[in-house]
């Protein structure tokens, strides 16, 4: 059976989408360095369309000011009101003609081209007529009294129409009011007087106030833009993020399901073959069948024994880690005590411990109630914690061993050594699977990593906690905390009745 390893991440990260990155980058540079202001595509785009949707307005509020210029001007019935009439509507044709022409491009023309100045050229020729009428002489038919009033009025209105209807598409407030403030201007320079003066000068002031004011409106809108462009790039980056996520996920679970169908297979494949070893090399070195004639023969046997049960050991581990890992390892839940098992794991560490001359001393609080647990695990978990003790201790140190009451009424157990200590950056390594710190490994002999890995999973199983301290020189000590959710509640005695 053959497994193939997924696709890396980073090449498709490097593939396809970096490069269409830097095509999306180097496009979009390009197109600002087209651009007049430096402004993206888009929001150029878009102020032109806000721009082409104001020119209705303007067109209606233009033909409102030249109706009430003809209502406010002349008193007689003659044809002159009608004839500037005509010539205001006329000046609407420019825009009309912007209007259509731009309605019918291509859909997905690629930049805004001439549209804007085509635009400011129309509206220009918008305000002619209301220019034409501020620099006209005075008529005979005039309605007496109102005429440079009605002149600073409708003149303000449409400066104001101009100024924050046309304020988003560049420079055509400029087209709007710099005629309107010429027309103020060549007034003034014609000996205007009062209160003429009074109105030209107070035209040229709001022109001036209303071309501030429409930059900042500008502005705000391409500010305004631009965070909206900011917040959309960042949402399309979030669903690509999540989409690499989660092809990232499916493959992890693609190889997940290949490592347990490896896993399984191999267990297979070397616990039957292992079986046996053990098996016929335990009954040659009991002599079952016979004596074996020579001592040395004896010796290699129980060499063979032992190094199978240890591979045994391995592979078990390795299984354990892979099925908590999975989510397929099942506790067989029971009332244990923690005292005995830690009576019986010491027992069963006490012949090495004696090997390097360690001291292991045991100390448990006693009447401990029950905890309700899986025997098997709570078992690994102390007797994998010991094993670590007492393989990182060197001759002559001490090993504790504890167990008691939590503060929150739960139970730990505790092991400390007086072994060489583990760097403070090296303890998430330790904690990781197949995971060993460099100090360790050189006072020690080599393992496979799983034994923290195990206890830690282990005891999450339990609904605990693991903690490891540790500092260079100081040893090391590891605590299994079980929360009160898992101690038995102690009944009292029932007395007989009667």
């Amino acid at each position: 059976m053959s497994f193939a390893a997924p696709p890396p991440l980073s090449t498709t990260l490097n593939g396809s989408d970096a490069g269409g990155d830097v095509g999306r980058t180097l496009r979009l540079a390009r197109e600002r360095l087209v651009s007049s202001e430096g402004l993206p595509p888009s929001i150029e785009q878009d102020l032109l369309g806000r721009h082409v949707a104001s020119v209705p307005l303007l067109a209606m509020l233009h033909i409102t000011l030249l109706v009430l210029v003809c209502l406010v001007q002349w008193n007689d019935t003659g044809t002159l009101p009608l004839r500037w009439l005509a010539v205001g509507v006329a000046s609407l044709l420019p825009s009309l003609a912007a209007l259509v022409l731009f309605h019918a491009r291509p859909a997905l023309q690629p930049s805004i081209g001439r549209w804007p100045r085509l635009f400011q050229f129309a509206l220009a020729v918008m305000g002619l007529p209301l220019i034409a009428w501020t620099l006209g002489p005075d008529c005979g038919t005039c309605v007496p009294g109102i005429g440079d009033g009605a002149r600073f009025v409708l003149g303000l209105v449409w400066a104001i129409g101009v100024a924050f209807l046309a304020a988003h598409l560049a420079h055509a407030v400029a087209s709007g009011l710099v005629p309107l403030a010429a027309a103020s201007a060549v007034s003034l320079a014609d000996g205007a007087v009062f209160p003429s003066d009074v109105f030209e000068t107070a035209t040229l002031l709001l022109v001036a106030a209303l071309g501030l004011a429409a930059h900042r409106f500008r502005r705000s809108s391409i500010d305004a833009l631009h965070h909206q462009v900011q917040r959309e790039q960042l949402v399309a980056e979030v669903e690509i993020a999540r989409t690499h996520f989660d092809e990232a996920r499916a493959r992890a679970e693609e190889a997940s399901l290949a490592k347990s169908r490896f896993l399984a297979t191999m267990s297979h494949e070397l616990r039957t073959p292992l079986n046996a070893i053990l098996g016929f090399s335990e009954v040659i070195m009991k002599e079952i069948l016979g004596p074996l004639g020579n001592p040395t023969y004896k010796e290699y046997v129980g060499d063979i024994h032992t190094s199978g049960q240890h591979l045994l050991d391995l592979i078990n581990e390795i299984l354990d880690l892979s099925r908590i890992e999975a989510g397929r390892y099942t506790l067989n839940e029971e009332p244990v005590d923690l005292v005995t098992v830690a009576e019986a794991s010491i027992a069963f560490v006490q012949l090495k411990a004696d090997a390097k001359n360690i001291s292991l001393v045991g100390e448990f609080e006693r009447d401990l109630p029950q905890l309700w647990g899986d025997p098997r695990s709570l078992r690994q978990v102390t007797l994998n914690l010991l094993s670590n003790a007492v393989k990182f201790t060197p001759p002559n140190g001490r090993i504790l061993l504890r167990v008691g009451w939590t503060a929150g009424g739960g139970q730990y157990v505790s092991i400390r050594d007086t072994g060489p200590g583990i760097p403070s950056h090296e303890i998430p390594i330790v904690l990781s699977s197949f995971g060993q710190g460099a100090a360790a490994i050189k006072s020690a002999e080599q393992g496979t990593g799983l034994g923290l890995p195990i206890v830690r999973a282990l005891v999450e199983l339990h609904n605990g906690t693991f903690e490891l301290h540790s500092a260079v020189g100081k040893g090391t000590e590891a605590i299994a905390i079980f929360p009160h959710s898992r101690v038995l509640e102690v009944m009292p005695a029932m007395t007989e009745l009667g």
